[in-house]
């Protein structure tokens, strides 16, 4: 587990740089994709789904009992449709990437103008995760830049 520091920009940013977003994404799609068929199939979607164990019960000393196997797969139905736009029966790779891209929006609108910290798996890879190093990375490269410029303008005064 890492904990990073970010909020609704650090994903928008992450969001916004087409080549980042797509790199990620399309790494994830591909370790999604387990028959390497290049679309990923309802129960592909599932297995993914269920790896974060969101829907095992209402939490630790909850009295909410836990859903109904009719009413898990119902939902794990109705992500799947929101996937498939086109209704094909399979996610394609830019389905899964459109679809992302509003979750990871809806992510940013959720957290706001303030910086949280947030606790993220960095074994299997985390959006999160990579967003707060895509804005890090960004932050280097800028501070860097101006280093280069600062010297630059020392070296033109001397």
């Amino acid at each position: 587990m890492s904990v990073v520091i970010l909020d609704g920009s650090t994903v928008r940013g992450f969001v916004a740089d087409d080549d980042a977003f797509a790199r990620s994404v399309d790494a994830r799609f591909e370790a999604l994709d387990a028959n390497g068929d290049g679309v990923l199939s309802r129960a592909e979607l599932r297995r993914a789904l269920e790896s974060f164990r969101l829907l095992d019960g209402a939490g630790f000393g909850s009295a909410q009992p836990a859903p109904l196997p009719a009413e898990v797969s119902a939902l794990y139905d109705s992500v799947f449709e929101q996937f498939d736009a086109d209704h094909s029966g399979a996610v394609d790779r830019a389905e899964f990437r459109d679809q992302m891209r509003r979750i990871m929006l809806a992510v940013a609108d959720g957290l706001g103008s303030q910086p949280l910290q947030v606790a993220v798996d960095d074994e299997g890879g985390s959006f999160l995760l990579e967003a707060a190093e895509h804005e890090a990375a960004s932050i280097a490269a800028k501070i860097d830049a101006q280093r280069a410029a600062d010297a630059a303008a020392a070296a033109d005064a001397k």
